[in-house]
């Protein structure tokens, strides 16, 4: 089989040119990641800031990951987000919830993916790709959920994160900062990753 030549005669490397671009993309997801030795400084500072009942001072802001699930914005604040990685190799666990999709093996570490549609019970609408793993760390839990896509990274001011309404009586307003201006649900990382209910016991025997 003869493949398509490229310019002065030369067979193109498809294969070759799609690794570069996956490997140009996990770059660019990559790229907001806490240094290693500011993450537990973050971690602590924020958890005082944002205690319950807790006011924002004036101006002051939460740097957050965004991504789209269901055609739906979601934010998470990047200090609680290790990395973002393409989801590869997805291994099914039977006898767990729905939610939780399977594990996969991240450099040696055996890493619990969830599928938040499922977790939050929100009904199936638009298309939906999931296959973006962003794994969460808090030093104790550590687990990944899906996105259908990265949006970026941006600063967000706490002045502009509303709290969830009384009437939300969705499973979603447990795990809630608030919703923003511009309807986008800014997630609770210390209230997902402390929930005894998201915890699934390495049954692989591995």
């Amino acid at each position: 089989m003869t493949r398509p030549a490229g310019r002065g005669g030369a067979a193109i490397d498809w294969s070759e040119i799609r690794r570069r671009m996956a490997d140009a993309e996990r770059a660019l997801e990559e790229q907001f990641v806490p240094a290693p030795g500011q993450r537990r400084a973050i971690l602590e500072a924020r958890a005082r800031a944002l205690a319950a009942g807790a006011p924002a001072e004036p101006g002051a802001s939460i740097e957050v990951l965004e991504f789209t699930l269901a055609n739906e914005r979601y934010a998470i604040e990047s200090s609680w987000v290790s990395e973002v990685v393409p989801l590869r190799e997805l291994t099914p666990l039977p006898g767990t919830p729905a939610f939780v999709l399977g594990i996969i093996h991240l450099r040696g570490e055996v890493i619990s993916v969830l599928d938040l549609k499922k977790f939050f019970e929100l009904p199936d609408r638009g298309l939906s790709d999931l296959d973006k793993a962003i794994v969460l760390d808090d030093g104790a839990m550590q687990f990944a959920i899906l996105a259908d896509a990265i949006v970026g990274v941006r600063r967000l001011l706490l002045d502009d994160v509303q709290p969830p309404l009384p009437t939300l009586t969705d499973v979603r307003a447990d795990y809630l900062l608030g919703i923003t201006r511009q309807s986008e649900v800014v997630l609770d990382g210390r209230k997902l990753l402390a929930d005894p209910a998201i915890v699934v016991a390495d049954e692989t025997g591995g």
